[in-house]
């Protein structure tokens, strides 16, 4: 079994099929899916399916290219859906100074605000990084994110960036770029990375993996991604899977008594913020 610890199911490139794709996963023995809404106009969508499909999780949260749109009532819509039980992260949140689709300083202000809001909701964050190492680990530093932890989402840094994110208790997430031609200096950086740390993503409907590369991609193609981290690290895609997929169980909490506490606890706070 995998899991495919991230995904845009909510996007338009899956209205006409996502039934038949959601399907073709789990015969391709996709135990769960995470799908991330990434900005206002996406939440509702994420969470309506997560709630019609019992194997399938939303993460909630602002992306970068978006942080120029946060208002006043953004940080309140998402403390009330975040409390929804299908809710398990909080994200995608970050830098991409490669796009630049918002000015650098308001990517860092709302980074910074969202990281303070999954610490106050007790969720795991889902880290958006895009040539913007240093700056993403300045943030997590100083805003205390190792109190909630999370993940490095296709994951692009080199190796001392994932050790000091894995020291601060985040998880690695690695996309299909590792199956790429131009991949090597990535692949040896995942070859000496521990397996304990590491979780497998799709990014669907992006960075299809080879053999689909310049298709839409799907969480059914999660496993070419695996089977390359096993070819990789030299070890069987049983292992791989085995690990990753207990990885992602603990971080998102699945199945933890803890976890439904914690969710029962930031419903009722919130209903104690609305009754005042």
């Amino acid at each position: 079994m995998l899991i495919d610890s991230h995904a845009h199911l909510e996007m338009p490139e899956f209205e006409k099929d996502l039934h038949d794709v959601i399907q073709r996963a789990m015969d391709s023995e996709v135990s769960a899916i995470f799908t991330v809404g990434t900005e206002q106009k996406d939440w509702t969508r994420a969470l309506e399916i997560a709630r019609s499909y019992p194997n399938i999780y939303a993460i909630l949260g602002v992306h970068p290219h978006n942080a120029k749109e946060i208002e006043e009532e953004t940080y309140s819509v998402l403390r009330k859906l975040c409390r929804e039980e299908q809710v398990k992260a909080y994200g995608e949140i970050g830098l991409d100074f490669f796009r630049d689709r918002s000015p650098r300083r308001v990517q860092i202000e709302r980074f910074r605000e969202q990281v303070g809001l999954a610490r106050e909701l007790r969720l795991p964050i889902v880290v958006h990084d895009r040539e913007a190492h240093q700056e993403t680990l300045e943030v997590l530093k100083s805003e205390r994110a190792e109190e909630c932890g999370g993940i490095i989402h296709c994951f692009s840094g080199d190796e001392s960036m994932a050790k000091a994110c894995i020291a601060m208790g985040f998880y690695i997430s690695i996309s299909g770029t590792i199956t790429y031609k131009n991949a090597g200096q990535f692949q040896e950086i995942v070859r000496y990375l521990p397996l304990e740390s590491l979780l497998v993503e799709t990014d669907a409907p992006f960075l299809a993996p080879v053999p689909f590369r310049g298709k839409r991609n799907e969480p059914s193609h999660v496993r070419y991604t695996a089977r390359k981290v096993a070819e990789v690290k030299k070890v069987s895609f049983e292992k791989v899977a085995e690990a990753t997929t207990g990885n992602a169980r603990r971080v998102f909490k699945l199945n933890d008594p803890l976890s439904a506490l914690l969710s029962l606890e930031r419903e009722g706070k919130g209903k104690d913020k609305e009754d005042l």
